[in-house]
């Protein structure tokens, strides 16, 4: 591919972080870990894992960022958790997070969103919607299977695929959705700036 061909060639983020400054990306982590903090305080409580957005913010991070950056913005974000900073769930902090019934979850968030930033890069980006939407359930899918593995340990595998599978489907479609979309807008916003 000549240079001219790969300016030509749309990137796969509308905020082309591959192309920005360190201290732009030191930035993007910083409100990274901001914008996934947010999204551990939507929640709906449930018994043994509560219903959040922070699935969703895992699979955009990992979109806008890709693999790489959206992988170290989100182990910042659970370090942060691990070190006592009121970041998880409901504002919840401790190491012993990582251990408890959601800690498969936990462990799951960096996989998944570095699994999406891997497809957005591969195409499955804001300029395919459908394709992103494909890449959002997949990201939103590895929570739920490695979440609940972790918690099978725990409770056994009926129990944990009935409180920790069964109850988040709906809102992993509905995530995946609002993810996609999410992303086209941005995408197309994009556009139409630059053009």
């Amino acid at each position: 591919m000549t240079a001219s061909a790969a300016a030509l060639k749309p990137g796969f983020s509308p905020i082309d972080l591959q192309n920005r400054s360190l201290s732009w990306k030191v930035g993007a982590v910083v409100f990274g870990t901001l914008f996934l903090t947010l999204s551990s305080f939507i929640e709906v409580p449930m018994v043994p894992v509560p219903v959040t957005m922070q699935t969703f913010a895992v699979a955009l991070v990992g979109a806008l960022y890709g693999w790489r950056l959206g992988g170290i913005t989100i182990v910042a974000w659970l370090v942060q958790g691990a070190i006592g900073l009121p970041v998880l769930a409901g504002g919840a902090a401790g190491a012993h997070h990582f251990v408890g019934p959601t800690a498969g979850y936990l462990f799951a968030f960096p996989v998944a969103g570095m699994a999406m930033g891997w497809l957005a890069e591969r195409g499955w980006n804001g300029h395919r919607p459908f394709l992103t939407f494909a890449g959002m359930l997949i990201s939103n899918g590895l929570c739920l299977v490695l979440g609940a593995a972790w918690l099978a340990v725990l409770i056994g595998v009926e129990q944990a695929v009935m409180a920790g599978v069964t109850p988040f489907l709906i809102g992993a479609v509905l995530k995946a959705a609002l993810g996609a979309v999410t992303l086209a807008l941005m995408t197309r916003k994009t556009k139409r700036a630059s053009g």
